[in-house]
């Protein structure tokens, strides 16, 4: 693999996990498929384990608190291409507040993730999400 297609795959990989970071935030479930694959498995201890996009996004949208954002940070980003598959981590800082009001919540977590490239682009495959942190104000 060239230099360049590694490079060029590791921004889209990172463009990837911001689109998942602002599918969460914007709550644009009908996104989804710019994310995830259709046979997406999700593990998380607030979900179980979630096979399928359609279970994915159900499952976020019954999540959802009325009148509660959340801002998802991600830092730390490890790429690891190899062929038509990475291996993804990252940490991400969540941040869930009432607009204008700070945070009365935030958690760090620590996320695994298994990403393909599609016809479409690179999508998650796999998501592992594990918290590290959680601190209320």
């Amino acid at each position: 693999m060239s230099t360049h297609t590694l490079i060029a795959d590791r921004i889209e990989i990172a463009d990837l996990l911001t689109r998942f970071a602002l599918l969460l935030d914007e709550k644009r479930w009908q996104d989804a498929g710019t994310v995830f694959t259709d046979d997406v498995a999700v593990h998380s201890p607030r979900g179980g384990e979630l096979r399928g996009i359609g279970k994915v996004v159900d499952f976020m949208r019954q999540s959802e608190v009325e009148g509660q954002e959340a801002q998802h940070t991600t830092t730390d980003l490890l790429v690891d291409v190899d062929g038509d598959q990475a291996a993804v981590s990252a940490n991400s800082l969540v941040y869930y507040y009432r607009p204008g009001q700070a945070p009365h919540f935030t958690g760090g977590l620590r996320q695994h993730f298994t990403a393909a490239r599609t016809p479409a682009g690179w999508r998650l495959r796999e998501v592992r999400i594990t918290p590290a942190w959680t601190r209320e104000s």
